[in-house]
């Protein structure tokens, strides 16, 4: 197995995004990129950390590849937001791609230039490639939470 870690704003959507794909065969959500250890949901909302909101996956390179990820990664969000995702704004909503070697590295550039060239987007890309840091793991009732919440309601709410 291997792992792409990736930020795409408010991490609930993102994480069900992934989570339904075929070759991907585990998420989580948590923080990364910032400065403090551990840190809380309640800390890094409060923007005071340098964390992202972001999601973990794992998957099966046989099955899905990197570079499918990364077209799943753009087609989700609007990599061109600085700093916000919809309603949601503040550096932990930043877009941002955290390459786990330097092979996915090379990759996540190359497909960042090819998005930034291909016209698709009104503005130019906002989203960074930043160092893979740890990765910590948010409080459960994050996890997998939009399908929780479908599970519980018959719907999945909006972030936040």
């Amino acid at each position: 197995m291997a792992v792409a870690v990736f930020a795409a704003g408010c991490f609930w959507g993102v994480e069900e995004t992934f989570r339904q794909l075929e070759g991907v065969t585990d998420t989580a959500v948590g923080y990364t990129g910032g400065h403090r250890a551990d840190p809380t949901y309640k800390e890094v909302c409060r923007g005071d950390t340098g964390h992202s909101e972001a999601v973990r996956i794992e998957f099966d390179p046989e099955r899905i590849s990197y570079d499918q990820l990364l077209e799943v990664f753009w087609a989700c969000h609007n990599p061109t937001q600085l700093n916000r995702q919809g309603p949601d704004v503040g550096h932990q909503y930043r877009s941002a791609i955290y390459p786990q070697d330097d092979g996915q590295e090379a990759q996540a550039k190359a497909s960042l230039a090819r998005e930034d060239a291909s016209g698709r987007h009104p503005a130019p890309i906002a989203t960074v490639l930043e160092p893979a840091a740890t990765f910590w793991m948010a409080e459960d009732y994050h996890q997998h939470y939009v399908a929780k919440q479908k599970a519980k309601y018959g719907f999945a709410p909006a972030c936040h």
